[in-house]
């Protein structure tokens, strides 16, 4: 409300088939590996409708239905449930997933006709190098049409055979257009994710956990970085992983107020950034 804002923009929502997000919940409740085996409770383990109604009470105007396959032949079917879920849904961004298989360019090029707004791409959980020839068609395709990829590369919460900024940095070497989101700012590799940024202007980092309590104390920010993510404020973009939250939502709002970065910063994260590269 101080910031004078119209709502908030975040990235990064995770809505599922119910029986995809009940297994996603499930893994969390019995900390799985993927999740570092850390305690995890779920804030926001609500029916669907509660979710939506609580997200608008919240503030958010526009989010995502961040959905991801972890193996092949899943995604075309999360890609048409996404769709549908987005067409009866008032906020939410047409989302689509992808990965490394034959006929990945064909869908993705389906539903960026079908008017697909964001990507998201989970290497941790998808276990695949994101840099597979498989999907290079598939982000020269998302390069060319501008269409934002929200993509889990980094190492946390725990490291996989293909996260951290090497494997991506392969992809945007040879795609530099992309416009890659990357989730949790890269955490914990914080730095090197930064240094992707500063060097394609089309990477952008979402704050998903990022300077919470529970992050802090995993895999804590390096102060030091601070002025870097200041300079990048143009680029940071609110995430929240909602409703697969630990803690309350207005607890990463809370964290990146304490940031001492300003009014601005905070504007630009909160909403402004999102909404012009969403076209709001």
């Amino acid at each position: 409300m101080r910031l004078g804002l119209p709502g908030l923009v975040d990235v990064h929502t995770h809505f599922m088939p119910e029986q995809v997000l009940r297994k996603v919940w499930a893994y969390f409740d019995a900390a799985g590996s993927l999740n570092g085996g850390i305690e995890w409770p779920i804030t926001y383990r609500l029916e669907e409708d509660e979710r939506l109604a609580l997200i608008r009470e919240f503030g958010v105007r526009a989010f995502t239905a961040m959905l991801y396959p972890h193996k092949a032949g899943m995604a075309q079917w999360l890609n048409q449930w996404a769709a549908e879920f987005a067409g009866r849904t008032p906020g939410c961004l047409h989302t689509s997933t992808l990965f490394p298989e034959p006929g990945v360019e064909g869908y993705v090029r389906e539903a960026v006709e079908a008017g697909a707004r964001v990507f998201k791409a989970h290497v941790q959980v998808g276990a695949y190098d994101p840099a597979d020839e498989l999907l290079d068609p598939a982000w020269g395709l998302l390069a060319e049409a501008g269409t934002p990829v929200v993509i889990h590369c980094g190492s946390g919460p725990a490291p996989g055979k293909h996260t951290g900024p090497e494997p991506i940095g392969r992809v945007l070497a040879r795609h530099p257009r992309l416009r890659l989101i990357v989730a949790h700012l890269g955490m914990p590799e914080y730095g090197e994710f930064l240094g992707l940024a500063e060097r394609y202007d089309e990477v952008r980092l979402d704050t998903t956990m990022a300077f919470t309590d529970f992050a802090e104390r995993l895999a804590p920010f390096p102060r030091v970085e601070l002025p870097r993510l200041a300079d990048l404020g143009d680029r940071i973009l609110l995430g929240s992983d909602f409703p697969n939250l630990p803690y309350p939502y207005v607890h990463q709002l809370h964290a990146l107020e304490r940031l001492g970065l300003g009014d601005d910063w905070l504007r630009a994260v909160c909403h402004d950034n999102g909404a012009r590269l969403f076209g709001l």
